[in-house]
């Protein structure tokens, strides 16, 4: 995938987001360029699951306008901007009967015409996917032997397999072992390094400030901070965020967060 890295995929501009009367977030303003990761971190309720469904057309925004590789989100048809687009929500429910590979293939129904079958490309790009996430030879398992974690890297290689170039990714790293945390957000990174534009929830800042090029601080009164991650992620702005006191060092020269 090549790209131009100045091009902004996702931009919000002066976006009110919220559910019913309430807003959540306030006169959000960002750009996420192409070759980018943004990571998003606030408290439990703050409307970081809210944002990545706004940001993805499931909810309207309140106010302001949301571009989607600088076209209107409104401009979009359903299929096509799945096309370009990719939501991994936070719960994924798989409500019918299907081994892995069926599942993973429905990340490539965006790219299959109507009344078409998966074509030998399109089994190719899910195995490989599956392959990435660590899951060779599960492919003609049934979904629901996997145990939660396997089950989340299911869902991510479903994403990967979609092959879109904004991708959303509500909590990834959810139910899953330090090593396939790790190695979840470098196939992330990868695909931003590649001209992706990716925009991950988290919860661990020391993940966020890793792999992160920029990130959304989301508070508790609609209120919001984006930067760069080396500017924005501080001891001072995640205790004010999280409303307990955080200390940073240096460890092996990575910058370590930790509560005091």
């Amino acid at each position: 995938m090549r790209a131009d890295r100045r091009r902004s995929l996702l931009e919000c501009r002066n976006v009110d987001i919220g559910i019913e009367s309430r807003t959540l977030v306030r006169g959000l303003n960002l750009q996420v360029p192409a070759g980018s990761m943004l990571v998003v971190l606030g408290p439990n309720g703050c409307g970081k699951s809210l944002s990545l469904h706004t940001f993805a057309g499931l909810r309207a925004a309140h106010a302001g306008e949301l571009l989607i590789s600088d076209r209107p989100l409104s401009a979009w048809t359903r299929r096509s901007l799945a096309r370009e687009l990719a939501l991994l929500p936070q719960n994924v429910e798989d409500p019918f009967p299907a081994n892995v590979l069926e599942t993973v293939l429905l990340g490539r129904h965006p790219h299959i015409g109507h009344w078409q079958w998966e074509s030998a490309a399109d089994i190719a790009i899910a195995t490989q996917a599956l392959a990435a996430v660590g899951l060779c030879g599960y492919e003609n398992r049934d979904i629901f032997t996997l145990s939660g974690g396997e089950r989340r890297r299911a869902a991510l290689a479903a994403v990967l397999a979609q092959d879109p170039r904004v991708f959303l990714l509500d909590e990834p790293t959810n139910q899953l072992d330090p090593n396939h945390q790790l190695e979840a957000l470098q196939l992330l990174r990868a695909r931003a390094d590649a001209g992706g534009a990716v925009v991950v929830t988290l919860h661990d800042p020391n993940l966020a400030v890793r792999f992160a090029d920029h990130a959304l601080l989301i508070g508790r009164s609609g209120d919001w901070r984006w930067g760069s991650a080396a500017e924005i992620l501080t001891s001072g702005n995640l205790s004010e965020l999280y409303d307990t006191r955080f200390d940073d060092l240096h460890v092996a020269g990575r910058r370590v967060f930790f509560q005091a």
